[in-house]
């Protein structure tokens, strides 16, 4: 029997489980879909439940009601919110001008950090590791680490431009880790450490790398 609605608001919970059994493929492209009263009791809700379910996905264009015909399906699944691709497109391009400033800050990191400069670096990264309680002070965190390693390429236009760059990227990043939702944090951590490891091995190549092997990474993911 297919599943009932049991959690509110009963219209989203209704509009979900529609789309689950679309994609399911038990109603193909262009079928049309039972009647108010027969979903109704499908779902386990009422027809004023159902009614608004089916306005949802045809306000997401997956249903199309017919005036006196009933309703059909338009998609089988639902065409991506614009909203969530302009948000991307603006990570994405952050993303990219982070690896401009930050590959070749940290490979000027790894030829003039001080011994006080990289252990700012290390007790950045240590911070962010133990950053745990939600995404903003994670991205705070991050982009505490991410400034250390400017900072210690000792060249102020870049470090002005990071700064001045500051406020586009928490909102970019905040809206990166709600886009991925999850994440491997040892492989994050990874990333990063291998950063302040070239940094400290003064190995200007490996460093520029491992600041664009991260940020690419971060924009695969998006992909």
């Amino acid at each position: 029997m297919p599943a009932q609605v049991r959690r509110t608001p009963l219209a989203d919970q209704a509009a979900e489980v529609l789309l689950e059994r679309i994609r399911a493929g038990e109603w193909t492209l262009g079928q049309k879909l039972p009647g108010e009263s027969t979903l109704a009791v499908q779902l386990g809700v009422g027809r004023s439940t159902v009614r608004e379910a089916v306005r949802q996905l045809a306000g997401r264009g997956v249903l199309s009601s017919r005036q006196g015909a009933g309703v059909f399906v338009a998609a089988v699944d639902v065409p991506e919110n614009w909203d969530d691709v302009l948000r991307r497109a603006d990570v994405v391009a952050v993303l990219e001008a982070r690896t401009a400033i930050e590959t070749e800050a940290a490979a000027l990191a790894a030829r003039r950090r001080t011994p006080a400069q990289l252990r700012a670096m290390r007790a950045a990264l240590e911070k962010r590791e133990q950053s745990r309680s939600g995404i903003e002070d994670r991205v705070a965190a991050d982009i505490d680490f991410h400034r250390a390693v400017v900072s210690a390429a000792g060249n102020p236009v870049l470090t002005e431009l990071f700064d001045a760059m500051t406020p586009r990227v928490r909102v970019a990043m905040v809206d990166l880790l709600r886009i991925r939702r999850e994440f491997d944090t040892d492989i994050d951590h990874r990333a990063h450490a291998d950063i302040v490891d070239a940094v400290a091995a003064r190995r200007p190549a490996d460093a520029a790398t491992a600041a664009r092997t991260h940020l690419d990474g971060l924009k695969e993911a998006l992909a």
